[in-house]
């Protein structure tokens, strides 16, 4: 039987357009399984399908690849974000809600669980690409949600808060419990919950935390009462 010569074709002769991202693919699976310090350029380069030539075309280094990997992987999806968001017409609460929610779907993805692994375990030996990492994602992200508390301020839905102070123990809170639900086996107040569940406990919690409620009108006095 011949074989179909297209899917037989090598990976970096089929789709050189591609070698950048199926590159950014193998380190994200190689660093989150070894950590950066003990990854290698040529397991990456095995993985992809490329020489490991072929990756110094793209990336002078390992500090260069995990800092375009942050960048495409989640960097690109806060930027999607915040332009979808702030071309919409609806209310700062309804907007609030939907970065929220585009933050949540990020962290329960296995893109973020992986991410997430190797900053907690080696970046502390990386300072710059630590520094990197909470600049380019965590304070771009919360600098979106932020901004959109100053806009629901403006226009009286949200309380007088601090947005950055707000947005700030959101994000925090969010992402614990989507740490959580990663390992629920393991976490018995998550594990009888699916995410949709949760995620609509912390946007419960997130907006009564900002939303302006009326004020209390005012009773109306019983019969022979004094006005």
């Amino acid at each position: 039987m011949i074989a179909d010569s297209a899917n037989s074709e090598p990976k970096w002769r089929r789709l050189p357009e591609e070698r950048p991202r199926q590159i950014i693919d193998a380190a994200l699976e190689v660093f989150s399984e070894h950590g950066l310090a003990a990854a290698r350029l040529d397991d990456i380069a095995r993985l992809a399908g490329v020489s490991k030539g072929t990756i110094y075309l793209y990336f002078p280094n390992k500090e260069a690849l995990f800092s375009e990997m942050v960048r495409e992987m989640v960097g690109e999806a806060i930027t999607s974000a915040q332009i979808r968001i702030s071309g919409g017409t609806d209310s700062a609460t309804g907007k609030y809600a939907e970065y929220m929610r585009a933050v949540w779907d990020k962290v329960r993805s296995p893109i973020f669980h992986k991410l997430h692994r190797i900053v907690e375990g080696d970046l502390k030996s990386y300072p710059t690409l630590m520094q990197f990492f909470f600049s380019e994602i965590s304070t771009r992200s919360m600098d979106v949600a932020a901004g959109i508390v100053r806009e629901g301020i403006a226009a009286g839905e949200f309380r007088d808060v601090d947005p950055d102070a707000v947005t700030r123990i959101h994000h925090a809170v969010l992402i614990k419990h989507g740490v959580w639900c990663g390992k629920r086996e393991q976490v018995p107040f998550v594990a009888h919950l699916s995410d949709e569940q949760v995620f609509e406990q912390l946007l419960d919690f997130m907006l009564h935390s900002i939303v302006r409620t009326p004020a209390p009108s005012q009773a109306a006095p019983a019969n022979g009462a004094r006005e």
